[in-house]
């Protein structure tokens, strides 16, 4: 086998016996064509007519040219509008995340702030805070009758179910329950 690495060893490849190629021979007499003649020079244009020079021996300046546009003021007319994009997130979770609406509230207000600021208005952000706001007042109220209502009947029921059965382990109606601190 033939190393690669070391040409010395491997036998170069047999070629094929090249034919020589034919001897150059110039190209046959081309026909003489006639020099360049440049065409007829044309009459030259009548001379402009100037206005008489100033009496007073002062030269004559052009007329001035108008004045150039004034630069547009204010944001281009398809700019973003600031606050939008943030806007639109804080509608999302405040849909998304009706349980933590003060995060969504938060982006809201901000997103609005951004967009007043930038004199434009944000429709998106109003309605991510008015559904926070929403969601949080519905947070309020549960929680008041969670409060006010179930855990004073489930605390009424424990006992009810202490004084009857006492600490312990109990099958009550098919279900095992473990009544502990009981007082």
């Amino acid at each position: 086998m033939s190393d690669p690495q070391n040409p010395a060893d491997a036998q170069p490849p047999a070629s094929p016996p090249q034919a020589t190629p034919p001897a150059y021979e110039p190209p046959a007499a081309q026909p003489a064509t006639p020099a360049y003649e440049p065409p007829a020079a044309a009459p030259a244009p009548p001379a402009p007519a100037y206005a008489a020079a100033p009496q007073d021996g002062a030269p004559t300046s052009p007329p001035p040219y108008a004045a150039a546009p004034p630069a547009p003021v204010g944001p281009p007319a398809n700019a973003p509008v600031p606050g939008r994009t943030l806007g639109i997130v804080a509608f999302v979770l405040s849909i998304v995340l009706s349980g933590l609406a003060i995060v969504p509230l938060i982006l809201g207000i901000v997103a609005l702030v951004q967009s007043r600021k930038a004199g434009a208005k944000n429709g998106w952000a109003i309605a991510a805070i008015i559904i926070s706001a929403l969601a949080i007042v519905v947070a309020i109220v549960v929680l008041i009758i969670l409060f006010a209502v179930v855990i004073p009947a489930a605390t009424t029921e424990f006992l009810r179910l202490c004084g009857e059965y006492g600490n312990g382990v109990h099958d009550i109606g098919g279900t095992t329950v473990t009544l502990s601190g009981c007082p």
